[in-house]
């Protein structure tokens, strides 16, 4: 029989600190507009804080310019942040000090498997094989079997099994980069985040951050997972402009569409001529309590 174990969650901080963390990838798209929205609004309503953080630890898959495209384009929407950018790429130290802590106490090992040789598991790591056929070794995080349950702010209860589910998750990449799971770990330990509102497709991320919050001695933030958007046959949104643009030099529908994913009254942006006035308004009527617990399925052309 497995234990079980609830995290105790940063429930009454002394501030409230929030964050958006975008991937430099492609332009500012309606999933990561609602996000970026909805994480403001918690933020703005307990009269906290609002950081933004840029998640550039993959560099074949970034493209150039975009984190200023990004960050411009927030701006344009209303949405800046109340302190300088973090560009994880100038953190490599930080996450360095992390990984050798977690070598130290044994929670971390190198491992030379690659996918290939993990295709019998399907892609899940319980152990390494006898003979792996990695030549550099990536550094992976030991996931007990045992069940971590969240209470989502949004979601509500959440219950994973670590090892079932995503056995020993990679820190550290064979090739180099780091690994999102102890980036953003450590990012919203040092930045002093006190909520993580962010979309519900990282639901599932968040019982394997808690343990590792929880080997590194780190407190564990609350957490909100908002709607993903879906296009009409279920699938997740792209992150192409394409696909549903939000255009910045024409801010104010793309908002009103990404309030409404949040579950929010209807008319509130009615007679608003700027952002600023808009979340003004959507602010003073902001219901966390409506946001809905399933993702936004978008109606059909």
């Amino acid at each position: 029989m497995h234990s079980q174990f609830q995290v105790a969650t940063n429930a009454a901080p002394a501030r409230y600190r929030g964050r958006f963390a975008p991937s430099p990838t492609g332009p500012l798209h309606a999933g990561s507009l609602l996000a970026a929205l909805g994480s403001w609004l918690f933020a703005r309503r307990a009269g906290g804080e609002w950081l933004v953080r840029m998640e550039d630890l993959d560099p074949p898959r970034e493209v150039p310019g975009m984190a200023g495209r990004q960050l411009e384009d927030l701006r344009r929407f209303g949405l800046e942040p109340d302190g300088p950018v973090l560009f994880q790429s100038t953190r490599g130290p930080r996450y360095a000090e992390a990984l050798a802590s977690l070598v130290a106490s044994g929670d971390a090992f190198a491992c030379l498997c690659t996918r290939g040789d993990l295709e019998a598991t399907g892609g899940i790591h319980h152990a390494c094989v006898p003979e792996p056929s990695g030549r550099q070794p990536a550094w992976r995080l030991r996931l007990p079997s045992r069940e971590l349950v969240i209470d989502d702010r949004v979601r509500g209860r959440f219950a994973e099994n670590l090892a079932a589910s995503s056995g020993d998750v990679i820190l550290r990449r064979a090739d180099g980069p780091w690994a999102y799971q102890l980036a953003v770990v450590v990012d919203d330990a040092d930045q002093g985040i006190t909520e993580v509102v962010r979309g519900a497709d990282l639901l599932d991320s968040t019982p394997r951050q808690a343990w590792l919050q929880q080997r590194l001695g780190l407190a564990t933030p609350a957490y909100g997972h908002l709607p993903v958007l879906r296009q009409p046959d279920g699938r997740k949104l792209s992150k192409s402009l394409a696909s549903v643009p939000v255009d910045a030099g024409d801010p104010l529908p793309a908002l009103e569409r990404a309030w409404m994913a949040l579950g929010q009254a209807p008319g509130v942006f009615s007679g608003a001529a700027s952002t600023g006035q808009a979340l003004r308004l959507a602010l003073a009527d902001f219901g966390p309590e409506r946001i809905p617990a399933r993702d936004h399925v978008l109606p059909a052309d």
